[in-house]
């Protein structure tokens, strides 16, 4: 029986590659898994309130369908959370969803119809590009300097069409750890304004960086038609409970997103409610463990990106934010960036993402790996991959 076209283009790198892995576990070798972004596979969790705070919320009957836009008191929590990052927004202007993905699902739905373009930071994070296929359209990826954290303003114009409806931007990146400067995200609002595009604004890492202070697009955003997507997967070490959240700017141009996309949020019934409960104590409740956090991770990169430079075969830029190194093959005598890490997996039992997974325009020659887990483990991972590219 036949499945539609839209659902056949769908990938997600990130997991599919785990298929492989997954086969050769089972034939008895040990693999060390680099592949997920998630910290909580790597001995971080969440603070123990945090897990007080679900607990108690089942325990005192909170197990009931919650409105679909979210718990109110969250909402309010959450606007207060991005207010102080300058984005113009009220309870009203939140949406909450079954963390960031559902947020972009339903945002992709509501503007992308069949032949539209939407611009993606190159490389991206797979979702993008796969949302947009889904909905009948065509991701379209634009050039940014690695090294500089800085989007190619000229290559973003010479691909903005009539058919163009949004520029994405995602600030700390994965896979590539770039964060946009205030300047750049100025300069992005500015042309989409230009040209009447939805900026669809993706900040899920935002407290996780290392070498200078972050700026959220709030900053830059003024009136301009923003769609904030968030959660508290990354930095409140909730990613198994899924919980994130939209977040309108207040922008008259957005007003039939407003009206529309809680369509979406009601068709699907609701977020987990004890979760929610548990995000507010997340963002109620102190926030030192953020710290600490960042500063193990920081420890960590620096390890991770002194040895993959000092790699024959191999260069990396510094990420700035987030938990990923996006190294360069610069010989690979397997021929393709999957069939490097196809191999280095058979080798090796390291499990790390192709490049070309997130973007054959500027992905295709990389590898991503996390560098979540404890220098020990780290130093053995890139012992190994030394040894394989050498």
């Amino acid at each position: 029986m036949k499945i539609s076209q839209r659902v056949a283009g769908v990938e997600y790198a990130i997991r599919d590659i785990a298929l492989e892995a997954r086969k050769l576990q089972k034939q008895g070798k040990n693999i060390t898994y680099l592949n997920i972004g998630d910290p909580l596979q790597y001995g971080f969790q969440p603070p123990d309130r945090v897990k007080e705070a679900f607990i108690k919320a089942i325990r005192d009957g909170q197990n009931y369908y919650a409105s679909s836009e979210g718990l109110p008191e969250l909402r309010q929590a959450i606007a207060k959370k991005e207010a102080k990052k300058s984005l113009r927004v009220l309870e009203d202007d939140i949406l909450v969803t079954n963390g960031v993905s559902e947020g972009l699902e339903m945002i992709m739905a509501s503007i992308v119809e069949t032949g539209d373009e939407v611009l993606i930071p190159g490389p991206y994070y797979p979702p993008y590009a796969s949302y947009v296929r889904l909905f009948g359209g065509k991701p379209i990826e634009f050039l940014v300097d690695l090294h500089s954290s800085t989007p190619d303003l000229g290559d973003i114009r010479s691909k903005i069409t009539e058919k163009t409806v949004a520029i994405c931007l995602i600030s700390p990146n994965n896979p590539t750890g770039v964060v946009f400067s205030e300047k750049s995200l100025k300069d992005l609002v500015d042309l989409a304004n230009e040209h009447d595009l939805y900026i669809i604004c993706d900040e899920i890492y935002d407290q996780i960086v290392f070498d200078e202070k972050f700026t959220g697009i709030g900053k830059v955003s003024g009136d301009s038609p923003v769609i904030l997507l968030n959660g508290f997967s990354k930095v409140h070490l909730m990613s198994g409970w899924r919980v994130g959240y939209i977040a309108f700017n207040q922008s008259k141009r957005l007003e039939l997103l407003r009206e529309n996309v809680p369509k979406l949020s009601r068709v699907r019934i609701a977020t987990n409610l004890p979760v929610q409960y548990a995000a507010l104590e997340s963002l109620n409740g102190p926030q030192d463990y953020v710290s600490n956090f960042v500063s193990d991770l920081k420890k960590r990169r620096d390890y991770t990106i002194k040895r993959l430079n000092e790699m024959n075969g191999i260069s990396c830029s510094n990420p700035k934010g987030a938990f990923y190194a996006f190294p360069k093959i610069e010989h690979n005598k397997y021929g393709s960036d999957k069939e490097f890490v196809t191999e280095l997996l058979k080798e090796t039992g390291i499990l790390t993402v192709h490049g070309s997974g997130f973007g054959t325009k500027y992905g295709t020659g990389h590898f991503r790996m996390v560098f979540l887990p404890d220098i020990p483990i780290l130093q053995g991972a890139l012992d190994k991959i030394e040894k394989f590219v050498a």
